[in-house]
């Protein structure tokens, strides 16, 4: 029996997807061994990354949260299966015309590895063996299914099912190849797990154990007040996490400056740092949303580097680069002032996690993390708002990114239900650099009552709030909450994260039964 066409063109179609796995193995075990940011399907999610939208990637982060970088390979992967699909049909059609499409991918791949900021000459050698290896595939499977008989049950099928297994078994040799040699070959947690951090010189907190208990409110359900560090959430644009050598690591001070500092990691550590509680929060944080966290910092103030440096007259900014090029903007006066502003190397007493920053992230009390919390960072040149912008200025967020005053219900959560009577709810507020000094909570219509708040370790960390409703009756209600800084109230106006950070007051609804 001859072949017919739907029959033909699945086969086809299959041998395209075989052949697309194919390229981003091989392309992604080539780049292990040589350069790992030049992996196809990283570079090629990297420069998506940077070309989305700013709609777009604030839809990720409400949807997905700190799963965004999953959900956007998920995507990716299944638009690869669906175009390497099409690649077989249309091979099927003309070998040639495939061909270029296998080779206008690879180009892509190939100009975006060469386009990072670390590019090097064997940036470009993965995409050119992903080329190479998924056309030799594509033509390999297209010339089986072409040139045998594909009935059900006959020996051509057999033929091509045979070449397709062989395929796919590449792939996956390939693939965990790379994994395999990969986690072989990154010493960075190695060399992470061997560090001692230093002891504080100085904790202007005094972050007790007893006043960190004494800030928690204590009511199941409550985050913890100091959130641990596989709890924190990680918000960026790194799909694959810098892999930086402790050892290797250095940084530059430089531009509006009288004088070039450089220091490496091992001066860093010896330099007497400062430990100090920070809440960090997130510009795409929606009201009432996670993206935030409450962490003990240790690092060396940023202050004490930019006074070594000398800061010229007429500067205003600091822009910070990170190991993978991307870069914020922070105010000068944000680095200069009192507040504890860290080159961080320490997170809630252990050496920064590999994906929060290792070896070093700068942490700023009172900024979105999106101006001042570069992870990874390298690069402090001293310049001027009007010369320099960060990665997100324009893509229309802020420039300065204060952190604004905002509350939320941990406890219950929206649309629980609770018994009639008494009923204790609990949250956070946050307004780092100027401190909460009321919560107040209304119920449906009723007048705000105000809201016990327990203690806080600085005016830097998040304060948690418990509230007690004597006489919930039957039927659903309505509960908002809003919080005071400095004798100033918490806006009721509803305004989205971008471009300056989400306002309104959080409400949940509960039934009483």
């Amino acid at each position: 029996m001859t072949t017919d066409r739907p029959r033909s063109r699945r086969h086809l179609a299959t041998a395209g997807v075989l052949s697309g796995a194919v390229f981003f193995a091989s392309g992604w075990l080539t780049a292990v061994l040589l350069d790992p940011p030049a992996a196809p399907h990283a570079a090629l999610g990297a420069t998506v990354v940077d070309l989305t939208p700013p709609w777009l990637k604030d839809f990720a982060v409400e949807a997905f949260g700190t799963g965004d970088k999953a959900a956007l390979f998920v995507v990716m992967g299944l638009v690869s299966i669906v175009l390497a699909g099409f690649a077989g049909i249309l091979a099927g059609r003309s070998r040639r015309a495939a061909v270029v499409a296998v080779l206008a991918l690879a180009t892509v791949c190939a100009l975006a590895a060469g386009t990072r900021p670390d590019t090097s000459a064997m940036s470009f050698v993965p995409a050119l063996v992903a080329a190479a290896s998924g056309v030799a595939t594509l033509l390999l499977l297209v010339h089986v299914a072409r040139s045998s008989q594909l009935d059900e049950h006959g020996p051509g099928r057999r033929r091509f099912l045979s070449a397709a297994a062989g395929a796919g078994a590449l792939a996956v040799a390939l693939a965990a190849a790379g994994s395999v040699l990969a986690r072989a070959r990154s010493s960075v947690m190695g060399a992470r797990e061997t560090i001692v951090l230093p002891e504080p010189a100085h904790t202007p907190d005094e972050a007790t154990a007893a006043r960190i208990d004494a800030s928690q409110v204590e009511l199941s359900g409550m985050p913890d007040y100091v959130t641990a560090n596989e709890d924190f959430y990680r918000i960026d644009t790194a799909l694959r996490v810098p892999q930086l050598d402790p050892a290797q690591w250095e940084l530059r001070v430089h531009g509006m400056v009288d004088e070039e500092v450089r220091i490496d990691y091992a001066e860093l550590l010896d330099s007497g740092l400062t430990e100090a509680m920070v809440t960090l929060t997130c510009v795409s944080n929606r009201i009432g949303g996670t993206l935030v966290g409450n962490a003990s910092w240790l690092g060396l103030p940023v202050r004490s580097l930019l006074s070594r440096a000398g800061v010229r007259a007429g500067a205003d900014m600091v822009l910070s680069t990170s190991a993978d090029g991307w870069k914020a903007g922070t105010p000068l006066e944000a680095l200069t002032d009192e507040r504890n502003a860290l080159l961080a190397v320490g997170m809630n007493g252990q050496p920064l996690p590999l994906e929060h920053g290792f070896p070093v992230r700068m942490v700023v009390p009172g900024l979105y993390g999106y101006v001042s919390a570069t992870k990874w960072v390298t690069d402090l040149k001293v310049t001027t708002f009007a010369d320099d912008e960060g990665y997100w200025t324009p893509r229309g967020w802020s420039a300065r990114g204060p952190v604004r005053t905002a509350s939320r219900i941990d406890v219950p959560r929206s649309g629980a239900t609770v018994p009639p009577g008494e009923v204790r709810l609990g949250g956070t507020a946050w307004a780092q650099q100027r401190g909460i000094t009321r919560v107040q909570v209304q119920i449906d219509d009723d007048d705000w009552r105000d809201a016990e708040l327990v203690s806080t370790v600085s005016i830097d960390t998040w304060r948690q709030w418990a509230f007690t409703w004597p006489d919930a009756t039957p039927g659903r209600h309505e509960i908002r909450c809003r919080a005071w800084d400095d004798n100033e109230v918490q806006t009721a106006e509803v305004m989205p994260p971008a471009p300056s950070g989400a306002t309104g007051h959080h409400v949940i609804s509960l039934v009483v039964e």
